[in-house]
């Protein structure tokens, strides 16, 4: 009994807000958050062309960390794109042919499985080369940065214990 008397007057204050809400809520349209008409298409900005010439043209461009994947230097447009049966990346910096094209190798890590057992050929994980490695493009900086990095430092303080 108790319970149905509580569930009846539930329902019927929530009737009663809606009753008086919805004509104030009828009368005003919803507002975009990003304070342009939802409805309009967003302008994409003009497509950015890749920095670099022909593979093995262009100097490496120096890491800030680390850890972090190498920048590919060198123009993609022409590429195949990576699929599960061929990467055209490999062609140049697989094991088997960096020397003879002389490009960099893959890193060791590539010949590392999940549980970091070595394998003998990239792992399948590491194949889809442009998931971390990205080509340049000549733009401006979305924001403000003023980061160093911890290399540079690293090399200072190199410098410093030498003299």
């Amino acid at each position: 009994m108790k319970h149905t008397v509580k569930l009846s007057c539930a329902v019927l204050a929530s009737v009663a807000c809606w009753a008086f809400a919805s004509p104030a809520l009828a009368q005003e349209a919803p507002k975009p958050m990003r304070g342009a008409d939802v409805a309009a298409v967003d302008q994409a900005p003009e497509a950015k062309k890749y920095l670099g010439g022909k593979p093995g043209g262009q100097e490496k461009v120096a890491r800030t960390f680390k850890e972090q994947p190498p920048v590919i230097p060198h123009a993609v447009e022409n590429f195949d794109e990576i699929t599960l049966e061929e990467n055209q990346c490999l062609t140049c910096h697989s094991a088997a042919n960096y020397q003879k094209k002389k490009a960099p190798k893959i890193g060791d890590s590539h010949f590392r499985d999940r549980e970091g057992k070595v394998l003998p050929e990239a792992s399948a994980l590491r194949h889809n080369c442009v998931q971390c490695h990205v080509p340049q493009v000549d733009a401006p900086p979305l924001v403000d940065n003023d980061f160093k990095g911890n290399l540079a430092e690293g090399k200072v303080k190199a410098a410093k214990k030498k003299n």
